[in-house]
């Protein structure tokens, strides 16, 4: 395929992007509304999954093919993104998110917790299928126990009647389609681009691949936090960091037991702890997100890409 052709199919899919994640976040609060759950509450259990979708996919086929160390990169590399790259740019767009909505704080605590599970079942080396079924009994204990934190509708609030609902319901479902094949179809193209500019591959999967997969998670955000709903953004981050180590992780490690170079691993994984610290400190601190601690999480997601590409750069690391 010309590379022009690849521009030009990029650019669509970008545009595709943030059309589909507007509309998302319009329909989810209309949604989050006639479900009488806040807005943090349905963008974590919907939203979160939504977006996930990609690294699940990736997940299952991986396994299928035998190379489910392939999902498990992917995951750690996505839950970097996801807390740093992705809420580095949230932050500075949205110049100072406040919380009000303490559930995230309880569950930003939860999530450094959940996400230090699949390490620690690695420690004999393999994530087996056990482990697997553990990581999603613990997913869906998880979402069973969020989704009785309902709160009472705010008395000024209009209630949404079940047409609106049928058709913000028709909206998201097709707004997710949108999202997840433009984001599809962005990554492919880049892909072909990076090839025909001759770039080398271990910068298309740094740069390329771990970034495509949280491409939809970073367009919701982005519309979320433009459009004044600023917890959306905060709980589709903290449920997609969930939703990859236990559900995503969980079914790979069921289909095939996850093995892995042990150095690289544990490296990968420590980024990945500090990273999910850092942001579970900055949210709790009284100023909430501001955009300095916005540049500090993209300075460490810059940090995490150059000490990656040293350490690719060694020879026979084990």
């Amino acid at each position: 395929m010309p590379l022009v052709t690849d521009i030009v199919i990029l650019v669509i899919s970008a545009l595709v992007l943030a059309k589909s994640g507007a509309s998302l976040v319009s329909s989810l609060s209309k949604l989050a509304r006639f479900l009488r759950v806040s807005e943090y509450t349905v963008s974590f259990v919907i939203m979160a999954f939504a977006t996930s979708i990609p690294e699940l996919f990736i997940g299952i086929l991986s396994a299928i093919n035998e190379t489910p160390e392939l999902s498990l990169g992917n995951v750690i590399g996505a839950n970097i993104a996801n807390v740093t790259l992705v809420i580095g740019i949230v932050s500075l767009l949205g110049r100072n998110i406040k919380i009000k909505d303490k559930l995230i704080f309880r569950d930003s605590f939860y999530m450094l917790i959940i996400a230090v599970m699949p390490i620690l079942l690695m420690i004999d080396h393999t994530l087996s299928r056990f482990d697997g079924f553990l990581l999603l009994i613990m997913f869906f204990v998880y979402i069973y126990v969020l989704m009785k934190n309902k709160i009472p509708m705010d008395e000024d609030e209009k209630d949404v009647g079940y047409t609106e609902v049928f058709k913000n319901l028709g909206i998201f479902l097709f707004s997710i389609l949108l999202l997840l094949g433009s984001a599809q179809f962005l990554v492919r193209s880049a892909q072909s681009i990076s090839i025909d500019l001759n770039i080398p591959v271990l910068l298309v999967g740094l740069f390329i691949v771990s970034i495509g997969t949280t491409l939809p998670e970073l367009v919701f955000n982005t519309k979320a936090v433009l459009l004044g709903h600023k917890e959306q953004a905060l709980g589709n981050t903290i449920g997609s960091v969930i939703v990859n180590s236990t559900a995503v992780l969980g079914t790979a490690a069921l289909i095939t037991p996850i093995t892995s170079q042990f150095t690289l691993f544990l490296i990968s994984a420590s980024f990945m702890m500090v990273s999910l610290f850092l942001f579970m400190t900055f949210i709790r601190g009284n100023k909430g997100l501001t955009w300095r601690e916005g540049i500090a999480l993209l300075m460490f997601y810059l940090l995490f890409v150059i000490v990656e590409i040293y350490i690719q750069g060694l020879p026979n690391i084990n």
